[in-house]
């Protein structure tokens, strides 16, 4: 015979207790609830102070010239402009490289590194790959001009057989996008390669064993199982790799105080802009080629994120 205990009335504790009239039940985590407002309220603070708000000045400036409504004259100006064009080719370029190698070869290390059994071995290939990203922007510039001199960098063998006899042969601006291309990977792929390594611990031990079971293969395991599971961090890397690059500023920069203008001043969009600003002492000019930049990374970004999936549920 079961017997089952009556139903309790709403409003009554399970000690008999009624609970006053309109008071809710404490939450647990309300402290918790308050610690999460502090801290995302730092950075809300931060967000509006040097995000959102010289966003809105830009804007206004793109729009006017000397206080007044412009339009699109400023914009009209800049795209009018002999350097603007070929500075857009250079970001274009550079920036394809840049996606394609960061793709590509962060995701097979990450596979690589993640296939790796023995511990020791994988951590410290972690280690290693993640090192030059401690070393700031401008630091690992000046290290790849030593590295890129043929008279004193420690690989001038392969420099000079490729055909380079000097700096300013390895820095020739056909040559740059390749260049910056090599020194972006070797700064920031390292954090990505450790990032996708995370990714890959989170598969399913489960699913893995199911593909060995069924007689699937490394390399099959890989096209099959591991590269869809990591679609939504390799669209997010694609997104944050793709702001990074549209931004190109101090490695041109550097190299062309380094090189006494043999890299142009005008290379990238980025130092076009600080040209209008600073040279030409024309803000409204500067502010149209940041727009566009804006304008473009988030057209660019919103393609990763719908073709990556990267806010769709599991």
């Amino acid at each position: 015979m079961t017997v089952t205990a009556p139903p309790v009335p709403a409003g009554v504790v399970p000690s008999g207790r009624r609970r006053p009239a309109g008071r809710r039940p404490r939450r647990a985590n309300g402290g918790q609830a308050r610690y999460g407002y502090f801290f995302v309220g730092g950075y809300t603070i931060l967000l509006l102070a040097f995000g959102l708000l010289p966003t809105l000045y830009a804007i206004y400036l793109a729009f006017t010239r000397n206080g007044s409504f412009a339009g699109f004259d400023n914009f009209v100006r800049v795209f009018n402009d002999y350097r603007f064009l070929p500075a857009v080719e250079h970001v274009a370029i550079y920036v394809v490289l840049w996606l394609i190698s960061l793709i590509v070869f962060v995701v097979l290390l990450a596979l690589i590194v993640h296939a790796i059994r023995v511990r020791w071995l994988g951590n410290s290939a972690r280690f290693l790959f993640y090192i030059p990203g401690a070393i700031a922007g401008a630091s690992s510039v000046l290290l790849w001009l030593f590295l890129l001199d043929p008279t004193v960098s420690p690989a001038s063998g392969l420099l000079k057989a490729m055909g380079f006899s000097s700096l300013v042969n390895v820095v020739a601006v056909g040559n740059l996008p390749v260049v910056f291309t090599v020194i972006a990977f070797w700064a920031g792929a390292g954090g990505w390669i450790v990032i996708m390594y995370g990714a890959l611990n989170n598969i399913s031990t489960d699913v893995m064993e199911a593909a060995r079971i069924d007689g699937a293969g490394p390399v099959q395991t890989a096209l099959h199982i591991q590269l869809p599971m990591l679609t939504k961090w390799i669209s997010y890397m694609g997104i944050m790799s793709l702001a990074a690059g549209t931004q190109l500023f101090v490695e041109p920069k550097i190299l062309s105080e380094a090189t006494k203008n043999v890299v142009p001043e005008d290379y990238s969009l980025n130092q076009l802009s600080y040209l209008y600003a600073f040279r030409q002492n024309d803000f409204s000019g500067s502010a149209a080629i940041s727009l566009v930049l804006l304008v473009v990374a988030l057209g660019l970004s919103t393609i990763f994120i719908f073709r990556g999936r990267l806010f769709d549920r599991d």
